[in-house]
């Protein structure tokens, strides 16, 4: 009889203890594991046993991933205030130090964003955020990216996704586009009449040199004239071609 009790505590014993001792982690996770409030390492993935009431496991997800940052007033460089947010993505690299280094090293991450979001665009001017946004793209991952590598963790991209510009700013660069387009309008314009000029000047200078081309034109004219259906044609006749007319066949006494 007592062999059975004993048994049965046994027994009832491993159905509490075993739950807790059997771990399994997935693949993209790692087990830190904690003895008595000491590091003893990392393990997984699969399956693995602890000591009950001794070890103590904590899950890190080493998956990449996506963050938004919060949208941030920043004063740029000349004095223009924005709002803008960005999104980052960040993975474990380190599980033993996610844990140990660093209380929630999520948060801290978003913390840290934050921050180097204002103080880099700060630094900016506003061109320079509206055209050279790879640029500072680059810069901010770089910079958070050394922040967060004593915590174990890899920040891979940081995008910038919108600018918000004040409302004034914003009719503001309407106006110096409009400007802008209207400046290359009446360039391409002149620019143009220039050309016709040289070539209206070409075309004198050969119509000089051969007086007949001046009287093709007029004969060219009339013609396109009398295309249209006008009831009445006043076309000056010039004296050159009269005198051509006079010199070939002249007047007999």
């Amino acid at each position: 009889m007592e062999n059975m009790v004993l048994v049965g505590v046994i027994i009832f014993a491993l159905i509490i203890i075993l739950p807790s001792a059997i771990k399994i982690v997935s693949e993209w996770e790692r087990g830190v594991i904690l003895r008595l409030g000491r590091l003893v390492g990392a393990r997984g993935p699969g399956f693995f046993v602890i000591i009950p009431f001794v070890d103590r496991m904590i899950k890190v997800d080493l998956r990449t991933l996506p963050m938004d940052v919060p949208p941030q007033d920043v004063i740029t460089k000349d004095n223009v205030t924005v709002r803008v947010d960005a999104v980052v993505y960040f993975r474990v690299i380190d599980p033993e130090a996610a844990v140990v280094k660093i209380t929630d090293h999520i948060r801290a991450t978003s913390l840290i964003s934050q921050t180097t979001l204002r103080n880099v665009l700060g630094q900016s001017e506003l061109d320079e955020l509206l055209a050279q946004r790879e640029m500072l793209n680059q810069n901010l991952q770089k910079i958070i990216d050394e922040q967060t590598d004593p915590w174990g963790v890899k920040v891979s991209i940081v995008e910038i996704k919108n600018v918000e510009l004040p409302e004034a700013m914003r009719r503001s660069m309407a106006s110096q586009a409009e400007a802008e387009r209207e400046r290359r309008a009446k360039i391409i314009h002149a620019d143009g009449e220039f050309q016709a000029s040289e070539k209206l000047a070409q075309a004198g200078a050969i119509v000089g040199q051969e007086p007949a081309t001046l009287q093709l034109r007029y004969l060219q004219t009339l013609v396109e004239i009398c295309s249209e259906k006008n009831s009445t044609i006043v076309f000056p006749l010039p004296i050159d071609l009269i005198g051509m007319f006079l010199k070939k066949y002249p007047p007999t006494s």
